[in-house]
Order: C-alpha cells, then sequence, then structure tokens
C-alpha cells in the first residue's frame, strides 16, 4: 500500500497556488457544503460505520466490535478552494480496527488554508465522538500536510486532550514554508533576470515570460534546464538545497523531479506557480511573507563570498505585515510553538520540495527551545513525492508511536536538529523501506 503518493492529485499546483493567494472571503465567505451523499460507507468486519454532519463539517467514525478505548483521529490535507467539503477514511483504518482502535475524520467547516477551520472541527468531532460512542481513554492525533499543522496546533491548544500525534508530510514550521516559497522565487528572478520583486505582478507575463527568461539564462546550454547549470544556475539550486532543508542525501533528485515534471503551466513550473498571488493567506489579510532578516548563500561555508554579499544586498526584501501573524490562539493561521506535552513522531520525505524538510528542522528547533525534546521523533524518508510514504512505514510509526504513548519507551528516530547529521550520506535509511515494489519515487540509494 503506498500511502499519498500524489496527495492532490492533477490539481497539486493550483492548490498550492492558492496559498499565497487574495484572501478576499474574509469580508464575504464561501458558501460551502457537504454532499451528505458522499459520507456513507461501509464498515469494515466486526467494526460499526458512523456518519453525519456536525458542527456543519462532514465526519466518518468507525469503531470496532472489541474497542480498546483508543480513539485515532485523522487531520486531511489541503483541499483546495472548492466549496464542496470532504472527508477521507483513516489511511491505516484496516490496521487500526484489527488492533481494536477507534477513528474518526472531519470534513473541517471550510476548504483552503484554513487552519483555524481544522483545529475548530477536529476538536468538535472529539467532542460529539465521546456522546456518540463513548469517551476514550486515549485519543491519538495524526494528520498529513495541513493536516501536520492541524495537528501540531491542536495538541498545543488542547494539551490535556491527546495522548500522542504522528503529524507526517507536515507544515510543522508554518509560515517559514511560506516564505520558502519566496526565497525560490525571489532568488530564481535575481539569478536569473538580475532583479526581482514579490508580488510578481501579472501572472501571465511571469509564468510565460519571467520564467522561460530565468531557465535560459540559468543553464549551461540552450534546453539544460534543470540538470546543465551554469554558475549562476548552480548557486540557484545550491542555495534553494540550502534554504530547503540543508545540505542532504536526495536533494539531486529532487531539484530534477520539482523542477522537470510537476506543473499546471508548463512541465516543472510547480515551484513558479506558487508564487503568482498577493502573498496573502485565509482569515489574514496583509502580506505573509518575510525575508527581512535572511541571509543567503551558495554554500555551507557561514561565511559571505564576495559574490553572496552582493546577492544578499540586490535581492527584493519583504516583510511579514503585524496582522498576519498571531503567536497564540486561532484568530490568523496560527504558529506552532514546539511546547509540546506528549510524545510526537513525524514522518518526512527528503525530497519533498512543495513541503520540504526545512519543515522538520524548524520543528526540531522549536522543541528543543522548549526544552522538550525527548518529546520528539523524527524520522527521514527518502524519495522525492509529497507524502510519499509507503503502508509499512507508516503503520511503523503508528505503532511505534502507540508503543511509546503506552509503555513509555521513546523509539528511534534520525536527527534533524544538526547540520551535519542531515548531511550524511546514510541519513534517511534507517527507516526508509525499499521492499515495497514502487514504493517511492527516485529515493536516492544508500551507501
Amino acid at each position: 500500500m503506498k500511502f499519498m503518493r500524489t496527495l492532490f492529485g492533477p490539481a497539486l499546483a493550483l492548490a498550492c497556488t492558492t496559498l499565497l493567494s487574495s484572501s478576499v472571503w474574509a469580508a464575504k465567505p464561501p458558501e460551502y457544503f457537504v454532499d451528505k451523499s458522499k459520507l456513507p460507507f461501509e464498515a469494515l468486519a466486526n467494526a460499526t460505520a458512523y456518519w453525519g454532519v456536525h458542527a456543519e463539517a462532514g465526519y466518518r467514525i468507525e469503531v470496532p466490535d472489541e474497542w480498546n478505548g483508543s480513539l485515532v483521529v485523522w487531520a486531511h490535507g489541503f483541499r483546495g478552494t472548492g466549496l464542496e467539503l470532504t472527508v477521507d477514511n483513516h489511511p491505516l483504518r484496516e490496521l487500526l480496527i484489527s488492533l481494536g482502535y477507534a477513528w474518526a475524520a472531519s470534513s473541517y467547516t471550510r476548504n483552503d488554508y484554513d487552519i483555524a477551520s481544522g483545529v475548530q472541527s477536529t476538536h468538535a468531532l472529539i467532542k460529539y465522538f465521546n456522546g456518540l460512542v463513548d469517551k476514550p481513554s486515549q485519543v491519538l492525533l495524526s494528520g498529513a500536510s495541513m493536516g501536520g499543522h492541524i495537528t501540531g496546533v491542536l495538541i498545543e491548544q488542547y494539551p490535556q486532550l491527546f495522548d500522542g500525534a504522528l503529524p507526517i508530510c507536515g507544515v510543522m514550521g508554518d509560515y517559514e514554508l511560506f516564505d520558502f516559497f519566496g526565497d525560490y522565487n525571489l532568488a530564481a528572478q535575481q539569478l536569473g533576470v538580475g532583479m526581482s520583486s514579490l508580488p510578481v505582478g501579472d501572472p501571465v507575463v511571469y509564468l510565460f515570460g519571467t520564467v522561460p527568461a530565468i531557465k535560459s539564462n540559468l543553464e549551461a546550454v540552450p534546453g539544460g534546464w534543470p540538470i546543465a547549470l551554469n554558475a549562476d544556475g548552480t548557486n540557484f539550486k545550491n542555495l534553494v538545497e540550502l534554504r530547503s532543508g540543508g545540505d542532504r542525501p536526495n536533494f539531486d533528485e529532487a531539484w530534477i523531479f520539482w523542477n522537470s515534471f510537476p506543473g499546471d503551466t508548463a512541465p516543472g513550473n510547480f515551484l513558479f506557480e506558487v508564487a503568482i498571488g498577493d502573498g496573502s493567506l485565509p482569515r489574514a489579510p496583509g502580506q505573509a511573507l518575510d525575508n527581512s532578516d535572511a541571509i543567503y548563500q551558495f554554500d555551507t561555508d557561514p561565511g559571505l563570498s564576495p559574490e553572496e554579499q552582493a546577492f544578499n544586498h540586490d535581492i527584493f526584501r519583504i516583510e511579514r505585515e503585524p496582522q498576519t501573524l498571531r503567536k497564540q490562539g486561532l484568530a490568523q493561521v496560527p504558529t506552532i510553538t514546539g511546547d509540546i506535552d506528549i510524545p510526537v513522531l513525524t514522518l518526512h520525505n527528503l525530497g519533498d520540495l512543495f513541503v520540504p524538510v526545512l519543515n522538520q528542522v524548524v520543528y526540531a528547533g522549536r522543541v528543543l527551545e522548549n526544552g522538550k525534546g525527548d518529546l520528539l521523533v523524527q524520522r527521514a524518508i527518502r524519495g522525492v513525492n509529497h507524502c510519499g510514504f509507503t503502508g509499512p512505514e507508516l503503520a511503523q510509526a503508528f505503532l511505534d508511536l502507540a508503543r511509546w504513548v503506552d509503555t513509555g519507551i521513546r523509539p528511534l528516530g534520525d536527527d534533524f536538529s544538526d547540520p551535519a547529521s542531515i548531511a550524511d550520506p546514510s541519513f534517511g535509511c534507517q527507516f526508509t523501506d525499499f521492499e515495497t515494489p514502487d514504493g517511492h519515487l527516485l529515493p536516492a540509494a544508500c551507501p
């Protein structure tokens, strides 16, 4: 079983583009709806299925006949900006039911990158479960991509409610992800056409005029992008690696894949397409991007070369508007502080450039700053997909988390807090499933 090999399907680029799009609905919210005819699902053997609408969100719940008293909640990822609200089955439902776990999942009350809706709807569903079935003795929270962001916020907003969390391929660095999209585009412009700016202005001019010029000016030979690069192109590639999580295995494959294949307007345009909006986010009108204090480098030498100094002087600087960022509560797009009180186990693909491992580096740093490093285990998985996990990887992660919660024995993980560890040629080998056929796309071979 592969997990979310293509999480957003054909609408991947369109979906991500809205992360940096205008939030005009703040004045007049869209009229979201749940198609109740799509909620029913057949329960597995020896289990009971529940479905319906609660607090304006669709839900699905499944409880085994021999329930062990534990509830596993699922927080889904980004749905785009459509009006229909949909709900997933938990990707591990067969395993969960076989082991006696109940599971529950919500559609949320809104689409778009609306973390507050995901947090509020998921919390409401847990309370509803208490009355519909019974109060669980244990609640474990799991979520993917944007659902990882929701998971990170939920366990900090309601620390007494959860016993363990499994955010996978998650946006654990919150605004740092959006800043990365800005970094990619600003650096490409500066190195490719000698000037940079965000927002980009007319999307058509940018995607069909500026972007082809950038690629042409960064390649060593005509048609060489993204493989045959000149000196500026190589500097750009190195900068993207460092800004997306640091020197690491599997980045070369990631660079080629994300700059050659995903994209709506042209193959490989995906990371350019994410920057055609105005830089705002749902519930937070105003510029959400910031590179005001960023120090850009072309290599791992901490000292700045004259070339790097000139680049840092010339690149366009943008500062996040204060009203877009709140460190507490759910008024805007919430941040994740890393102040955790329960065991958290994460999975992340080393070659993911949609939600890059920068998110794990940032999350590890925040957790350590709070003195909670003993409550975090992170695992690097090789492959270039977003949320590209095999069934065995995901199942093992859940089983290890559940055992940790029950016994207090902390499982093994990878060290995302140390750049030298991330750069080690063996990083990501320990927990990657290389046995499942076609389990990963372009996983770097291990030493």
